[in-house]
């Protein structure tokens, strides 16, 4: 599965010709994974069930990190070839939560991807 890339700042990123940059898996899965755990609930206006409840359930409250995993990695698995998905959670301040997603395909090909407000995907392993 293709996607564009984005950079550090989670902004398109062109190529050597100056085109958009696309890439496929396994670095797309961890892309759009992180992308996935990004999305607010209501945000997608094609589909407003898509999501994680930040405004409702995370941001402002004290839930526990079980239920933030569990709702990152059920939406990591929303990503169509992602067969299993881990989240870690390396902190949590100033309303921002950062951590790794490490998403793994079909064919065993395991990929990692960094998630917060600023995120950028730091790490790729192919099994």
């Amino acid at each position: 599965m293709n996607t564009l890339l984005l950079n550090a700042s989670w902004d398109l990123e062109e190529d050597s010709f100056r085109n958009i940059a696309v890439v496929d898996d396994p670095y797309s899965l961890a892309q759009d994974a992180a992308s996935a755990i990004r999305t607010f609930q209501g945000e997608v206006y094609y589909d407003t069930t898509l999501g994680i409840p930040y405004f409702q359930q995370i941001l402002g409250f004290s839930p526990p990190v079980s239920l933030m995993k569990a709702y990152f990695n059920a939406a990591a698995l929303t990503v169509p070839e992602v067969v299993s998905a881990v989240c870690f959670i390396a902190s949590i301040t100033h309303r921002q939560v950062l951590g790794q997603v490490q998403v793994r395909n079909a064919a065993g090909q395991l990929a990692a991807s960094t998630f917060a407000q600023s995120p950028a995907v730091v790490e790729l392993e192919t099994a």
